[in-house]
């Protein structure tokens, strides 16, 4: 399972995010996503840790905490939802009202 960091400052980079949880264990992997549109970060990222232990150490450490100018929010990251095979969307934008929403 990993941890789900939100609220993070624009101008953070993994290295800054790595230093923070280092200091609750090992670091097995940091996922920070980029915004394709204006290229920064999204303001949010996920932080894998070694053990279960050191991930409840992070978050009870770390959720609320002030760091870089925000209020940080550190939780257990929620499973990614399955998307099913006809889950409606499409051309067409599924169950929203109807109408063309998307691009060709």
């Amino acid at each position: 399972m990993s941890i789900y960091v939100g609220n993070l400052s624009y101008e953070v980079v993994e290295d800054d995010l790595k230093q923070v949880f280092l200091e609750y264990g090992t670091v097995k992997s940091i996922y920070l996503p980029f915004d394709r549109e204006s290229n920064r970060i999204r303001g949010f990222a996920f932080v894998e840790m070694e053990t279960d232990v050191e991930e409840a150490t992070a978050i009870e450490s770390l959720d609320g905490a002030e760091w870089m100018g925000r209020s940080l929010r550190v939780n257990k990251a929620k499973p990614k939802p399955e998307r099913s095979a006809s889950g409606g969307g499409g051309r067409w934008g599924g169950n929203n009202g109807g109408g063309f929403r998307g691009r060709y």
